[in-house]
């Protein structure tokens, strides 16, 4: 079953909308606990009612817990009106409610704020800490904590990284210029550079840049080279080199999912710890013991905004003794 969508989530399609202005739009159910709440479009359907729908579309929650959850005030329509066991199932709605995931694995790692002002918040990530609630992770995820610590309810993540990744997000709480720092990325004009720790490359001068074509491959979840024009392009250097290990600074030009994993595993010189590349492997469960030895160390724009130049750099090291 596909996450349901945040109330962040919400604001490109509503935008789209005639009449809505995304500076005073405001979900009909609150941030709570640092948790925005999900939402969900209705589609023409049979359904008489929404509870009937609700125990269809999401079969791993009972219909009581959904009748509770009515009781509570915590499903509601896009205008706030409460809805029950007998409200009808109105296609076009939006419906809004709040999830209630079954326990979460803590993640024993603490994220660090590096800089905030009136506008962006840049956050120094742990590794194993998803971005934004997906899947089995809700409250356990860079934006809930930093929501719940913060207390900016319009905060929202200009980029990503992996869960697996370390290192540093940018995010959004300003509604007024949150447009500017997107457009940034968008026309890339952000310098980000990566540190990874892998075996040693022989017969290469450094730097050179790596670049194919990334698409799609099996399992799902993983990226594969295929011919044809290249869409991706990393720039690779050498920090440090050890005996049987380097660290490499890495410079993505392009922003293809798993770019680096891939592009270091093609070179036959995977990741230290991935489970993906070149080969994936049984999933480890909540074993945190061996995490993927890639961190997004700095990150440099110029401000669209004050227009001065903007560089953050991670705390975290990555070390190159390695079994």
């Amino acid at each position: 079953m596909k996450t349901p969508h945040t109330a962040e989530d919400l604001l490109p399609k509503l935008e789209r909308s005639r009449n809505f202005n995304r500076l005073t739009f405001k979900p009909p159910l609150a941030v709570r606990d640092g948790v925005s709440p999900s939402y969900i479009w209705l589609s023409p359907g049979p359904w008489v009612n929404l509870l009937s729908f609700l125990v269809e579309r999401f079969p791993n929650v009972s219909r009581d817990a959904w009748q509770l959850r009515m009781h509570r005030g915590d499903v509601v329509n896009a205008h706030g009106a409460r809805m029950d066991a007998e409200s009808p199932y109105r296609p076009n709605d939006c419906i809004f409610y709040y999830r209630e995931p079954e326990p979460e694995t803590v993640i024993p790692f603490a994220e660090h704020i590096v800089y905030q002002d009136e506008n962006i918040l840049v956050s120094d990530k742990p590794h194993f800490l998803p971005v934004i609630p997906s899947g089995r992770f809700l409250r356990e995820t860079l934006l809930v904590r930093l929501k719940k610590r913060t207390g900016l309810d319009h905060l929202t993540p200009i980029h990503r990284i992996d869960r697996e990744t370390a290192g540093l997000v940018v995010f959004s709480h300003n509604l007024r210029t949150r447009g500017a720092y997107q457009s940034l990325f968008q026309k890339r004009e952000v310098e980000k550079v990566y540190e990874a720790v892998a075996a040693n490359l022989n017969g290469v001068q450094f730097p050179f840049v790596y670049r194919s074509r990334l698409v799609e491959g099996q399992p799902f979840f993983r990226m594969t080279e295929a011919d044809g024009e290249p869409n991706s392009e990393t720039h690779i250097d050498v920090a440090d080199r050890g005996e049987r290990w380097s660290r490499y600074l890495l410079r993505p030009v392009t922003g293809k999912k798993h770019q680096l994993r891939v592009h270091l595993a093609a070179l036959g010189i995977p990741i230290i710890n991935d489970a993906f590349y070149p080969d994936a492997l049984p999933c480890k469960g909540d074993d945190m013991s061996q995490p993927l030895q890639l961190l997004a160390k700095a990150i440099a724009f110029q401000d669209p905004v004050s227009g001065k130049a903007q560089y953050f750099e991670s705390r975290r090291k990555l070390a190159l003794t390695h079994k």
